[in-house]
C-alpha cells in the first residue's frame, strides 16, 4: 500500500492486489477525460492546398472539358442530327456534350457522318473519361482514404524502432520533445500519446505521429510501440497518472529508459520505485532557478541557456576519444562539468578519476552549433 501525493486535492489511495505490480491505483479516481473508451493512432500529414481549393479547380476543369466537348460537336455540327428539326446549333451541341459526359445519352441528338462517329471514338469518349475521374475523383479518394490510412500505419508499426515516446504534450512534453529533438532526434522517431484529440492534433502538425488514447492502458502504449521504443518521457499533468503510466511502460519495455515529471517533490521516490530512471521535480526545479534568480540574475540565465539545447550554450554527453585517453578532465579542449565512470557520475575535481579512459563518457559544455549532438548513453544508471 502507497500514496501519491498530488498538488490539487491531498492523496490518491491505491491498492497492491494486482500481480506483478508493487501497487496501482484506483480507476475511479481518474475522470472521463483520462479515461477515453477508445484510443487512435494518427500520423502526420502534409497538406499541400486547401480542400476547398481543390474542388474549385476540379469544377473549373471539368467544365473546360465540357465547353471543349460543346465546340468540338459544333464545329462538325453537319454529321450530327437532332430527331426534333434534324438541325444541331450551340445550344444542342452544348446540350448533346452535357448528356454524353455524364453518360446519360438520351439519343436524340446522333453523330451519323463518319467523321462525327470517329470523333466520338477518339475524342469525345476520352474526354468522358476524363470528366468522370475529375468528379468523381473526390469521391473515390474517400472511399480509399481509409484503405491508405491502414497501410501507412501497417509500414508505420514495422519500420519503428529504437523511437521515442512522450505521453502528454502539455507545456513539459512539448518542451521536452523539442529538446531532443534539437539534439538531432528525427520527428518521425517520436510518438506522442495523449488522451486529448485537439492535443494530438496539434502534435500531428508539428510532424509528430500520436497515438489518442489513456497512457495507463497497456493496450494504448502498445499502439505506440512503447515495447520497441529506446526512451519514454511521462510527462502528464497528475502525479498519479505519471505513476501508473511509468509502472505500465516499465511491465511493456524492461530496457528502456524512462524518464518521468513530477510536480511533488515527495512523489519521486515513488516514481523511482516504478520503474522511472530519473524523475524531474518540475516545481522544485522552477522553485530554485527562481531562487538562484534572486541571487544572481546573470547566474539564473547561464542556467536557463544551459537547459535550453541549440542556443548558446549546450550541455553534452559524449564519448572519451583517442586524443582525450590518458589526460585529466582540465587538460582536454572542452569545459569538462563531470564524468561518467560506469555506472558512477563523477565531478571535473574529483581525485578518483584520476586520468580519463577510453570507456569514459563526458559531459562538456560547449557552444550551441547546427551539428551539436548528444549522443545518449547506451545503458540507463541504476535506479536507487
Amino acid at each position: 500500500m502507497f500514496h501519491v501525493k498530488r498538488a490539487d486535492s491531498g492523496t490518491l489511495g491505491t491498492s497492491d492486489n494486482t500481480p506483478g505490480r508493487t501497487g496501482t491505483l484506483r480507476d475511479d479516481a481518474l475522470t472521463a477525460d483520462e479515461r477515453p473508451v477508445t484510443h487512435q493512432v494518427k500520423l502526420p500529414v502534409k497538406v499541400v492546398e486547401r480542400p476547398l481549393r481543390q474542388v474549385a479547380k476540379r469544377l473549373i476543369v471539368a467544365l473546360l472539358v465540357l465547353v471543349l466537348t460543346a465546340l468540338v460537336v459544333y464545329a462538325d455540327r453537319a454529321g450530327y442530327r437532332d430527331s426534333a428539326d434534324d438541325s444541331v446549333d450551340l445550344l444542342d451541341s452544348f446540350y448533346y456534350a452535357t448528356v454524353t459526359l455524364s453518360t446519360t445519352g438520351y439519343g436524340d441528338i446522333t453523330p451519323v457522318s463518319d467523321s462525327a462517329r470517329l470523333t466520338n471514338i477518339f475524342v469525345i469518349t476520352p474526354l468522358r473519361v476524363l470528366f468522370l475521374i475529375i468528379l468523381v475523383g473526390t469521391t473515390l479518394e474517400v472511399l480509399t482514404e481509409r484503405t491508405r490510412e491502414e497501410w501507412r500505419l501497417k509500414r508505420w508499426r514495422s519500420a519503428l524502432r529504437e523511437h521515442t515516446v512522450v505521453v502528454g504534450f502539455g507545456t513539459k512534453g512539448r518542451s521536452a520533445v523539442q529538446t531532443v529533438c534539437a539534439t538531432g532526434l528525427k520527428k518521425e522517431q517520436v510518438v506522442v500519446v495523449d488522451p486529448s484529440a485537439k492535443v494530438i492534433d496539434a502534435a500531428t502538425a508539428d510532424g509528430y505521429a500520436g497515438v489518442m488514447g489513456d497512457a495507463t492502458r497497456s493496450d494504448v502504449l502498445r499502439r505506440a510501440e512503447v515495447h520497441k521504443a529506446r526512451q519514454i518521457i511521462v510527462a502528464p499533468q497528475r502525479d498519479d497518472t505519471a505513476v501508473l503510466v511509468t509502472l505500465t511502460a516499465r511491465q511493456l519495455n524492461r530496457s528502456a529508459k524512462i524518464v518521468a515529471a513530477v510536480r511533488e517533490e515527495e512523489n519521486a521516490p515513488l516514481l523511482r520505485q516504478s520503474g522511472a530512471d530519473a524523475v524531474i521535480t518540475s516545481a522544485s526545479a522552477a522553485g530554485r532557478l527562481l531562487g538562484l534568480s534572486v541571487l544572481s540574475p546573470a547566474a539564473g540565465m547561464v542556467i536557463e541557456d544551459l537547459i535550453q539545447q541549440g542556443s548558446g550554450l549546450d550541455l553534452v554527453e559524449r564519448p572519451v576519444v583517442r586524443a582525450e585517453a590518458g589526460k585529466g578532465p582540465r587538460e582536454i579542449d572542452d569545459l569538462v562539468v563531470s564524468v561518467v565512470r560506469g555506472h558512477r557520475v563523477l565531478g571535473y575535481d574529483d581525485r578518483s578519476i584520476g586520468t580519463l579512459q577510453l570507456t569514459d563518457r563526458l559531459i562538456t559544455i560547449v557552444r550551441a552549433s547546427p551539428g551539436t549532438q548528444i549522443t545518449p548513453h547506451p545503458r540507463p544508471l541504476p535506479r536507487d
